[in-house]
């Protein structure tokens, strides 16, 4: 049985010495309103650049982004949508970026689902902004099933990047719900994502706090603290 947010918070304020020193370590989402009001363009690049991320050194992506954003027309999605299979693979060459194709091609597919999106929703921020509490997995689940590498950690990376509420399964997350034995085999089948989704959707209803705090909390109560959360 998982424990209460408060004694989660407790353990988190001994452990970071003090609530003023923790609150000061815990960051904000923004709200459906802001959310909505991210522009497609955005949301394109921040995939691409966590696609781009994964398994690779971060930093580097981070120095070549500039790079990035004149190489793909800014992430305007018409224009990505424009181009060619032939283009895309001279932009796989193109010394400016990480040449990867198999990640190159992501852009365009991406590109490809927000215009859907945008398309039935008005644009992927009414979309994104729609999803509320631990329904968030559900978001997960989508971009992993009609994105371009955005399953695992990397859509719901993204999804913390641009400011969407939303927790994260950082290893020391992982590791309190197994050492609870709350989960069991695989992170990311379909029980395991209820159980833990559940399990925040109670905290949140203790605390009132928002998802992103909650995955801050519960990592700095917990383990080694192995990457930022």
């Amino acid at each position: 049985m998982a424990e209460t947010f408060d004694s989660i918070y407790q353990r988190a304020c001994e452990r970071k010495g003090g609530a003023d020193v923790l609150e000061a370590m815990l960051t904000k989402p923004l709200t459906a309103k802001q959310v909505s009001q991210i522009t497609d363009d955005r949301f394109l690049a921040e995939m691409t650049k966590k696609v781009f991320q994964s398994g690779f050194v971060w930093r580097v992506i981070e120095k070549k982004w500039p790079d990035f954003e004149t190489v793909f027309f800014g992430f305007d999605i018409d224009k990505v949508l424009l181009m060619p299979d032939e283009m895309l693979e001279q932009k796989a060459s193109d010394k400016r970026i990480v040449r990867n194709y198999k990640k190159v091609m992501t852009v365009r597919d991406n590109a490809i689902m927000i215009k859907d999106v945008s398309r039935e929703h008005g644009s992927f921020g009414n979309f994104v902004a729609s999803f509320e509490g631990a329904d968030i997995v559900r978001l997960w689940q989508f971009l992993k099933k009609r994105g371009a590498r955005l399953g695992g950690n990397t859509g719901p990376y993204m999804l913390r990047a641009i400011g969407v509420d939303t927790f994260l399964l950082s290893q020391d997350v992982e590791d309190y719900f197994r050492k609870q034995d709350l989960i069991h085999g695989g992170l990311q089948t379909k029980r395991s994502m209820e159980t833990i989704a559940a399990q925040f959707d109670t905290w949140q209803q203790q605390s009132g706090r928002p998802l992103e705090q909650l995955s801050q909390l519960l990592a700095y109560s917990w383990g080694a603290n192995r990457r930022v959360v």
